[in-house]
């Protein structure tokens, strides 16, 4: 990994949840030691295996409570930090080590990312002969039970298994048919060879079936309504619900095999309504359909592709009036949507990589890893929020899709009008969406003169919010200059003779920034009220310290 791509990743990780077992950090400000590293390169990789991560990670120089870069001394030589690739390589399991050791500085703090591979499947990892693993935070020895189930992982793709007694009988005609048109649109060299195929060969080009035998993603894409049984107990179903502005529900309804087919009906269940805004210097209105088509496909198809059909869970769709939810079983293998986008190359490894193949050879997904990024920049193109993802820690994607603007002129202006690359754009719609930034992000704002605020309550900058239509919420949040503060002291006690506290707190606390909490906006105040008396001498207390009565000096 490049300096940039590793920064990028030491951003997510530090965004990762404080319980996550296959993610540790540690300050080791001056030494580390040798054995506690092993014993957590077993542990974190063995988590990373039950976690079906790719890798562990132990970062270095950062503290775990704060997720502050405090820097690390640990093995400054660069031979010696080398070579502990082979130290840990002399006492684990098959001799795994590191998949990387990467090192960082960052405003002048040295940090160490120790990338750890997953135990690989079937073979949990130990050191000197002992397991470990994570209890939540601590470090603790592998339990009987994980220990069984790294050894036991069902090693074969669930996607590719073959269901005993189903022939193509119990295929659907149409989907069938449907299938070989998008082949044809996706292999369009084979268009004539397509024709001539008979059923069989054709799925066994496609790669829907082995060896002529019915798999199980031929059943979940092309199989007859009746044929799910043969994927039991499993299933293969997509439920849409239709909720109104209140969260309650209006209509649903269930479709499962043959989802070549019942996706397009799917999409036919949801109102694509009309949507207008007016552009910049004109009273014609342009008008365009709340979600984009492919936006809508690609939601729907991934959560296909990418669902753990073993935690035998329905794909779910909800329908809200200005907004899709779509939600699928399984963890985000990738780890990160920020990764992927950033990245923009497919995972290493699919959940069902046999099911992913087939959907790519009916032109049903893409495998470049352009799809996530894809839909970010159709949401940009159309002026709306970007999707939000909500990557749940109980083996839960969802994923928000917006049919309508947040902020019509300040969306437009800062995904057209200003020439931004997406990742930035990716955080400022985490700006417009009030989401929390980490405070590399909020730096990365501020250099580029984009926000103002004291963090982690932020806001644009006013050159931004003038043009917006947020001039209101400028204001509130900037607030003015401590000389206009005086300045309404003063005029205060000129009119009324004296003021108290009480006063003065009426007559400031309110048209203090937003940004600073209660406590913030009365030690404002009373530091204000020092300065005039103390410095300024334009004001002194006559009366007692606890009930004061500030008059013109």
């Amino acid at each position: 990994m490049s300096d940039e791509k590793i920064k990028y990743e030491l951003d997510r990780l530090l965004r990762m949840p404080t319980e996550t077992e296959w993610l540790e950090f540690k300050e080791a400000k001056k030494n580390f030691d040798f054995g506690k590293l092993g014993k957590y390169f077993s542990a974190l990789s063995n988590e990373a295996n039950l976690k079906n991560m790719p890798s562990g990670w132990l970062i270095l120089g950062v503290s775990d409570k704060t997720r502050k870069l405090v820097g690390t001394g640990y093995r400054n030589n660069k031979a010696e930090l080398t070579h502990l690739k082979h130290e840990i390589a002399e006492k684990t399991t098959n001799r795994i080590t590191f998949t990387e050791i990467h090192e960082l500085h960052i405003s002048d703090k040295r940090i160490l990312l120790f990338q750890i591979p997953a135990a690989p499947r079937g073979i949990p990892i130990a050191w000197e002969g002992h397991y470990y693993g994570r209890d939540g935070e601590s470090l603790s020895p592998l339990n009987i039970q994980e220990i069984e189930q790294i050894r036991n992982e069902f090693r074969s793709d669930w996607s590719a298994g073959i269901c005993e007694g189903a022939t193509l009988n119990d295929l659907d005609n149409n989907a069938i048919i449907k299938a070989r048109t998008e082949y044809k649109i996706k292999n369009k060299e084979l268009a004539s060879d397509v024709d001539v195929w008979d059923d069989l060969t054709f799925l066994n080009k496609a790669k829907v079936t082995i060896q002529g035998k019915i798999t199980r993603s031929a059943i979940i894409l092309l199989g007859k309504s009746e044929s799910e049984h043969f994927i039991n107990p499993n299933i293969s179903k997509i439920s849409w619900i239709l909720k109104d502005e209140h969260n309650v529900e209006k209509d649903y309804e269930h479709f499962g095999p043959p989802l070549i087919l019942n996706t397009d009906a799917i999409r036919s269940k949801i109102r694509n309504l009309k949507y207008r805004y007016l552009p910049d210097n004109t009273l014609f209105p342009i008008e365009i359909t709340q979600y984009e088509p492919y936006v809508i496909r690609e939601a729907l198809h991934n959560c296909i592709a990418h669902q753990d059909y073993e935690m035998m869970s329905r794909i779910v769709v909800v329908e809200k009036p200005d907004e899709l939810i779509f939600t699928n079983a399984g963890t985000f293998i990738p780890g990160s949507v920020e990764s992927v986008i950033e990245m923009d190359s497919p995972p290493k490894y699919y959940r069902n990589q046999f099911l992913v193949t087939a959907m790519v050879n009916l032109n049903l997904i893409d495998t470049v890893g352009g799809g996530i990024k894809k839909m970010f920049i159709k949401q940009r193109e159309r002026f709306f929020p970007l999707p939000t993802y909500k990557l749940d820690k109980d083996n839960e994607v969802t994923v928000k899709i917006y049919g309508k603007v947040i902020d019509e002129n300040y969306t437009r202006l800062i995904m057209k009008n200003t020439g931004l690359d997406l990742k930035t754009i990716i955080l400022l719609d985490k700006v417009q969406k009030e989401e929390k930034l980490i405070k590399e992000e909020f730096k990365l704002l501020k250099k580029q003169g984009l926000v103002e605020g004291r963090y982690p309550k932020i806001f644009v900058v006013p050159e931004i919010a003038a043009i917006t239509g947020e001039k209101a919420t400028y204001i509130k949040n900037r607030a003015f200059d401590k000389e206009h503060y005086k300045k309404m002291v003063v005029e205060f006690i000129n009119k009324f003779g004296s003021a108290s506290r009480k006063d003065i707190d009426k007559l400031i606390f309110n048209k203090l920034s937003d940004i600073l909490n209660e406590k913030q906006k009365k030690n404002k105040i009373t530091n204000l009220l020092y300065e005039m008396s103390k410095k300024d001498k334009s004001i002194k207390n006559e009366g007692s310290f606890k009930k004061p009565k500030w008059v013109l000096l």
